[in-house]
């Protein structure tokens, strides 16, 4: 099942969101209305590799909380990821069997590539 984790209070995810192709068979899952389970995050460590990779370190509350400042491990950043939505880094995209993570350009055209 191809799926996309995402915030929609988040104008990024909207504006991508907005320009997906109209044929797409994606599964919404808005990260605060319906957090994400440890199942999930299991199942996008596995695509992943690491827990680093999906957490964001672009989120306030990272800041606040000055985890920059400190020597995380992957099992802090399941923690956190877990614990609070806005650690995760957005949107998830899962289509067939690959993971793609966050908002840059490139991810954005893999991610268009792939559902077309």
């Amino acid at each position: 099942m191809n799926k996309i984790y995402y915030l929609a209070s988040c104008d990024t995810c909207r504006k991508i969101i907005k320009s997906l192709p109209k044929d797409h068979n994606l599964v919404f899952h808005d990260i605060k209305q319906n957090p994400i389970t440890e199942a999930e995050l299991e199942e996008m460590y596995q695509l992943a590799g690491s827990y680093e990779a999906l957490f964001s370190k672009k989120a306030q509350l990272y800041k606040s909380m000055d985890l920059k400042d400190k020597n995380l491990t992957e099992a802090d950043f399941k923690k956190y990821i877990l614990e609070h939505y806005t650690f995760i880094s957005r949107p998830v995209f899962i289509i067939d069997e690959k993971i793609y993570i966050g908002n840059t350009q490139p991810v954005t055209l893999q991610v268009m590539k792939a559902l077309s």
